[in-house]
Parts: structure tokens; sequence; C-alpha cells
């Protein structure tokens, strides 16, 4: 009969991630995990497999969350379209300033570093950007059916446009840009996009 596992396997997880998400995939080792969770190598391979099984882990439940949690900030309804948006646009810039670690998104870091090699992350970080440019265009719609963007844009466009801001946002300041430079950049952002005629 197998021992019970004495560890809790979310606080692990958690531990990998922050390792993953510091150094990067390829110079993160099992032996650095090991060490920071304070369980040995065997036990990590036991209960995860291999650093790419553990990989495979935290990289869908982090995609997992940010995905979630775009849906509770951009779902609702119609009135309140455009204040969740800008609350959005402007909290991803606030957030990357904040991050003076400059780790950047673990999505972004996972995708640019591993999807040219592993089918898996290619096709869960794929996933993740067409649901977060779906959750856009929701409310990019319910936006102009309230009358504060132009009803003739094309809301698949605008989304795709805002989540290329947002992740430009994210890299600009991986790259060290100011909180002012990424909150001017949410400013505009949502300046340009078009407004009803009258």
């Amino acid at each position: 009969m197998a021992r019970p596992r004495k560890f809790d396997e979310q606080q692990v997880l958690d531990t990998a991630r922050e390792q993953f998400w510091a150094g990067g995939y390829a110079a993160t080792r099992m032996d650095d995990i090991a060490a920071a969770t304070g369980l040995g190598k065997g036990s990590l391979y036991g209960a995860f497999g291999g650093k790419q099984e553990l990989f495979h882990r935290v990289f869908d439940e982090y995609c997992r969350a940010i995905v979630d949690t775009t849906a509770q900030q951009l779902r609702g309804d119609d009135k309140n379209a455009y204040a969740r948006l800008s609350a959005y646009v402007h909290a991803v810039a606030a957030a990357t300033a904040a991050d003076t670690a400059q780790r950047g998104c673990l999505l972004a870091k996972g995708a640019a570093e591993l999807t040219e090699h592993d089918e898996k992350v290619a096709k869960r970080a794929h996933t993740a950007i067409e649901a977060l440019r779906t959750l856009l265009e929701d409310d990019i719609a319910a936006c102009q059916r309230n009358g504060d963007l132009a009803a003739d844009a094309d809301p698949g466009a605008l989304a795709a446009l805002v989540l290329a801001v947002l992740r430009g946002i994210e890299a600009l300041g991986k790259a060290g840009a100011n909180e002012e430079t990424l909150t001017g950049i949410a400013r505009t952002a949502l300046a340009v996009l078009p407004r009803p005629t009258d």
C-alpha cells in the first residue's frame, strides 16, 4: 500500500511556479525546486513526474487562473461594460508597474521560451490567449450595445488590438518601463477605440 503524501500538493505547485517564473524553464533545476519546497527529488518525481510534467501542471494552472480572473473582471451587464474594460486595462498596467522583479507574465514567458519545442505549452498558451481575446470581444460588444463604442467597428478586431497592447505593456514593463509610461499607454489604447458619431 502506498504511503499517504505528507505535503501540501498545492503549496508545492505554488513554490514550483515561483521558481519557474523567476528563472524560466531552462534555468530552473529540480534541485532548485526541491530546495525551495524542502522535499527530496524522489518525492517530487514520485508526485509530479519530471521537470517538464511539473511545468505543464504549473503552466496549465496559471493559464486557467489568468483567464478566470479576467472573466471576473470583464463579465457583467452592458451598462458598465466600458467601466470594466477601462478598469481592466489600467489594472494590467498598474500590476505590471508594481512588478519590481520584472518577471512579466508567466503565460508570455513560458510561451516565448517553450512553444517552439513543447507542443503542450504551445497549445495551452494558444487556448489561453484565445480565451482572453474572446472575453475582451464580449465586453467590447457590450460597450457597443450600450453606445460607448462605435457599433460598426469589428469587436473581434478591437479585442485583438487591446490584447496586443496589454501584451506589449507587459513586455515593456519587463524591460523596465516606468509606471507613467505604462499608464500612458493604457490611456492611449482606450482613447483610440472608435466612439459613436453623432
